[in-house]
């Protein structure tokens, strides 16, 4: 890994070029010192943007040049995000902006983990004020054994892989998957990763040394002493006393009568200081659920720090999807349906490591009624991309593989209701509702959020984190899985690091939360269903000699289309043969099935056929035994005596039964009829008219 500063984009505040193999991304940084008129929150943006030219590519479309981010760049800004957004003083507002740009891909290393890398150095050597440096890895295991940075091709060997970041001292933030791994495996892995972060953070620290610049000085946003005096004596004990309500819908309204109460009793005495007043509550707010927590040992909603709320499994909710269930977990709930189609449904992925497709999806959607707002319903946010990309990682290694299970699988989680981990819940009723839909997975999945409340003396790890908790709270890791082991990891820090003991401990609760959740699920639903809804397409699969796909396709398309339209069947043939046909009417399938059977059907020796005569010459005549393939019936195999003329015996577009005697290397066919008059005993001229 190599990381260079100085060649380009020398008017960003800070800019790098890491490069690993033939992939290069360059990172950058700018800041303004002073907020701008209005902020009072922290405006930074992260981009991960892939340039198409460094593949060797050009960007398809009407255009032919890049357009909006695809899933993978806003996962890869997001991966970024999480770790460099605590680094900055709390009271710098300044915009703020990193880009990556990926400048080259070698088609080997990915370069998500090299623009973590990137944009950590850019703001080290940057004039922005940050409390650390960060940089960040990606750990495989392959047979056991722990590999830095695997490659594409090794990826698809790890039964675990995990990026993460980190500092010289703590661990900032992991993404990960795996395959039923072990809470010890994931905690040697990240002890594994973060050494060798370590080691990259030291390097990046060299080079501060050698072209660092010296970190500017800003004007912090500060609220008034006495706004703040104020707000504090008005506030009194009653945001404590809201905090002990349980219900949160009940609990918001009346913190925001509190709220409205304070505004009103100080707009006279600062008139332009509404949104410092709000500020101030809010941390008020915050103070006062941590402390509730870590000196009552009380949480809001009055359970224990270890206790998960009460939890309903409901299955087969829609009447005509695949495969649904609604899963309830307290005041959170996911509406999870899912649907099976064929080969023709994959998604298509166009990406600089190569063009591929996905048979497995799940969607996550997060509508304003569902914490009670009103918002307008736009495109996607990064926000629903990244928790539907996290639920589909916990689900994918319970889903069969093609050769078992030949359909594209698409799920979608509509989050009915929300008050903490709705990403979780969505794993939950996810691998309800496949198992509703009667998909083979292995096993049920579960997932389980946990937080954290720490203070310089004390640490509380809290187990199924309400809304507030996350909010309020210093940590966000979501763990999901089977009895058997750890299938997906995210963990989001606010604090500038986490240790490895504290980690180990969070696992070791949310393996108890995730069995205890797994119990109430299979209760609902043990296995998953025998039967396909009847509603879903049917799917047979059949292999033919692929020198006779074109057979089945006929010119132009002739021979499939009319096959489709005759049956309704959906028909997918792949290169090597194999052919998926699919209908909810199972007789149109077999239907479909048996015409592309008669399509590409091969001779057999002494196997007899009904043909019809196509040709007849003077010494015998052409009959067609299957579509596509004629044989001779010689003149002295036509008959049991002689035969003068051929035409004495039949004529085109005759039907006549023979058998086949041998096929000769080259592929003709010699036929019989005389074979089947002596085997049934017959003889003597007839005709077959």
């Amino acid at each position: 890994m190599t990381i260079e500063c100085g060649r380009v984009a020398k008017q960003a505040n800070g800019a790098v070029t890491v490069q690993y193999g033939e992939s290069m991304v360059l990172s950058t940084v700018c800041a303004e010192p002073e907020a701008k008129l209005g902020f009072d929150f922290f405006p930074l943006t992260v981009e991960y943007r892939e340039r198409s030219y460094a593949a060797g590519k050009i960007p398809g479309g009407f255009f032919k040049r890049e357009g909006r981010p695809s899933e993978k760049e806003i996962l890869s800004a997001r991966i970024i995000d999480r770790p460099i957004r605590p680094l900055f003083p709390a009271d710098f507002k300044g915009e703020t902006q990193v880009i990556n740009f990926i400048i080259s891909h070698d088609q080997q290393n990915d370069t998500d983990v090299l623009a973590l890398v990137g944009s950590g150095a850019c703001l080290a050597v940057s004039d922005i004020p940050i409390s650390k440096t960060v940089a960040g890895v990606r750990v495989g295991r392959i047979d056991g054994q722990f590999v830095i940075n695997p490659t594409f091709s090794q990826m698809e060997e790890c039964d675990l892989h995990i990026t993460m970041a980190g500092s010289a001292d703590s661990i900032a933030m992991v993404e990960g998957g795996a395959s039923e791994v072990s809470e010890e495996a994931v905690i040697e892995a990240l002890q594994f990763g973060h050494d060798h972060v370590k080691q990259i953070v030291a390097k990046i620290e060299e080079l501060r040394q050698m072209c660092g610049k010296e970190k500017f000085e800003y004007e912090p946003v500060a609220i008034a002493e006495d706004l703040t005096r104020r707000v504090t004596e008005l506030v009194g004990d009653r945001l404590s006393e809201a905090n002990h309500i349980a219900d949160k819908v009940e609990r918001n309204a009346r913190k925001k009568e509190i709220k409205a109460e304070i505004l009103e009793a100080l707009a006279e005495e600062f008139p332009e200081g509404e949104k410092d007043i709000k500020n101030v509550f809010h941390d008020l707010d915050s103070e006062a659920m941590r402390n509730m927590i870590l000196k009552e040992g009380r949480r809001i909603d009055g359970r224990r720090m270890d206790e998960v709320r009460e939890i309903t499994c409901e299955v087969g909710f829609l009447p005509r999807a695949h495969g649904s269930a609604i899963f309830t977990r307290g005041q959170t709930q996911s509406l999870a349906a899912t649907t099976l189609g064929t080969k023709v449904d994959e998604q298509r992925l166009d990406e600089l490591e190569g063009d591929s497709t996905k048979s497995f999806m799940l969607h996550y959607n997060f509508p304003p009624f569902s914490t009670g707002e009103t918002k307008q319903i736009r495109g996607t946010n990064r926000r629903e991309i990244g928790h539907g990309n996290l639920a589909e990682r916990s689900l994918s290694p319970v889903i069969p593989n093609e050769s078992s299970f030949p359909y594209t699988v698409r799920v979608v989680s509509d989050i009915m209701e929300s008050n903490g981990s709705s990403s979780m819940a969505s794993v939950c009723a996810g691998s309800l509702s496949l198992m509703d839909a009667g998909v083979p997975t292995k096993t049920a999945v579960a997932g389980i959020a946990m937080g954290l409340i720490k203070s310089d003396d004390q640490t509380a790890i809290l187990t199924d984190i309400l809304g507030d908790e996350d909010h309020f709270g210093d940590m966000d890791f979501k763990v999901a899985g089977t009895s058997e082991g750890i299938n997906a990891i995210q963990m989001d820090i606010k604090i500038t690091g986490l240790d490895i003991d504290t980690m180990r401990k969070a696992l070791d609760h949310a393996k108890t939360a995730r069995l205890h959740i797994l119990g109430k699920m299979n209760e609902a639903l043990p296995k998953h269903r025998d039967q396909l809804s009847e509603y879903a397409p049917r799917i047979i699969t059949l292999h033919i000699n692929p020198a006779k796909i074109g057979e089945v396709i006929g010119p132009g398309g002739k021979i499939i289309r009319a096959i489709v339209e005759e049956t309704g069947a959906k028909i997918d043939i792949s290169d090597d043969g194999t052919v998926l046909v699919a209908s909810v009417d199972g007789e149109a399938g077999r239907a479909a099935v048996a015409r592309i059977q008669a399509l590409v059907e091969e001779p057999e020796i002494g196997r007899v056929y009904s043909g019809t005569v196509r040709r007849t010459t003077t010494f015998g005549a052409f009959v067609e035994i299957i579509p596509g393939t004629d044989g001779l019936v010689h003149i002295s195999e036509l008959d049991t005596s002689r035969v003068e003329r051929v035409e004495d015996i039949c004529r085109v577009g005759d039907r006549m039964d023979v058998k086949v005697l041998n096929i000769d290397p080259e592929g003709k066919v010699r036929l019989s009829r005389k074979a089947l008059l002596v085997e049934g005993g017959g003889g003597g001229n007839g005709n077959s008219h």
